[in-house]
């Protein structure tokens, strides 16, 4: 024991080689690096946008976000994105010696924008831009639409008013016209907008909406349907849709006097058919257009056991009161009118006969009432009924 604490005692102290090899480094060899600097998001954005800079001197313009050069792309594709961010071209102002991200006023009018075309790119000397002879291009609406309406608050108040207008309809009090324009769209009104009657309960306080051109004038609506769903949609909106899709208005009818006793002489009446069997069902905008003495409601009470009917139940879409003239002259007229659209159809009565209905017609219920109209005020003659348009033209034959 009292050699191994004469051996301690004598040792040589060990020197950690690490420690030996910094203490030598006389030229900083091992010295740490500083720790570089944060990158920060503005940092990243100016060093983005200065590439576009550098595109821009080397080549003298901006760069495309549509070419097929990727690179280039991307930096088109940058600038759009920075352009497009009010708070990314402020904090660039400052690097934006090129003018790049400077916005330029927009014209007052269309006329100072076709001025305003150093390179005649907007010439048009052949005539192959203008487009006032090409179809209006019509407007649909996804099904979306009808889901952003909402449950009607308080409709119990507004379903006596749909009861009676369609009371009114049946009665021939009130008639469905083509939507006439946005001026009729008011508190009180009532529109048909893809079969569904709506009521324009309230027009909101006027709105304005700022552009670059002008100011625009908008009014929120409350429209009310019948179906108990409710919407906040715009003045305007419901004006477009009412004239891209056939909407029409809900007015009172004007009856016809002829003379001067206004004695009734009986209804027109248009009719349109349940029927579920496919070849009827199938049939867009058919149309039974006759004549009654009494209500037409009586008359239709067995539709479905009548072939005149189809065999089905029917479903009153319009009335016609007639004055002081025979009602089936008016209805004569009428089947003369649509003589070429008239149903090409046999159906089999109860005992098994035959019979061919003369009084179907594929025919959309607006120009039904439109030519009721027409003979009301006696122009029908100079019009004539186009298949192919689908509508009354004037005849060119007079």
């Amino acid at each position: 024991m009292a050699l191994d604490d004469d051996r301690a005692e004598d040792a040589v102290p060990e020197v950690d080689p690490f420690q030996q090899l910094i203490d030598t480094d006389v030229d900083g060899l091992l010295d740490l690096p500083d720790k570089p600097a944060k990158v920060t998001s503005s940092d990243r954005l100016e060093r983005a946008f200065l590439e576009i800079v550098e595109f821009h001197r080397t080549h003298g313009r901006l760069p495309s976000p549509t070419t097929r050069e990727i690179s280039e792309r991307k930096l088109g594709a940058r600038l759009d994105g920075i352009l497009a961010d009010d708070t990314k071209t402020d904090a660039l102002a400052h690097l934006d010696e090129l003018g790049m991200l400077q916005v330029p006023e927009a014209p007052g009018s269309i006329e100072e924008l076709l001025d305003d075309d150093p390179l005649g790119l907007l010439a048009d000397e052949s005539g192959i831009l203008d487009v006032s002879g090409l179809p209006v291009r019509r407007q649909y609406f996804a099904p979306d639409n009808i889901a952003r309406r909402r449950p009607a608050s308080g409709f119990a108040e507004f379903a006596p008013l749909f009861t009676q207008k369609h009371a009114e309809l049946r009665d021939g009090i009130a008639q469905l016209m083509p939507y006439p324009g946005v001026t009729h769209i008011a508190p009180g009104a009532f529109f048909v907008l893809n079969g569904v009657m709506l009521f324009v309960a309230e027009v909101g306080e006027t709105e304005y909406k700022k552009s670059t051109v002008r100011d625009y004038k908008r009014e929120r609506l409350r429209c009310v349907f019948e179906n108990g769903t409710e919407s906040r949609m715009l003045r305007q909106s419901l004006a477009i849709r009412l004239g891209d899709e056939d909407g029409q208005i809900v007015a009172p009818r004007v009856q016809p006097e002829i003379l001067t006793d206004d004695e009734v002489s009986g209804y027109i009446y248009v009719l349109r058919s349940l029927s579920a069997d496919p070849l009827i069902a199938g049939i867009d905008d058919l149309h039974k257009i006759g004549f009654s003495r009494g209500p037409v409601e009586t008359r239709i009470k067995n539709a479905e056991k009548s072939p005149t009917y189809l065999m089905a139940p029917v479903v009153i879409v319009a009335t016609y009161r007639v004055y002081n003239v025979r009602a089936a002259a008016v209805e004569g007229l009428l089947h003369r009118v649509f003589a070429e659209v008239r149903l090409n159809l046999t159906q089999v009565d109860s005992k098994g006969r035959n019979y061919d209905p003369s009084e179907w017609f594929c025919v959309p219920r607006t120009v039904i009432d439109q030519a009721v109209e027409l003979i009301t005020s006696g122009e029908i003659v100079r019009y004539q009924y186009d298949r192919e348009l689908r509508r009354l033209i004037e005849r060119t034959d007079i």
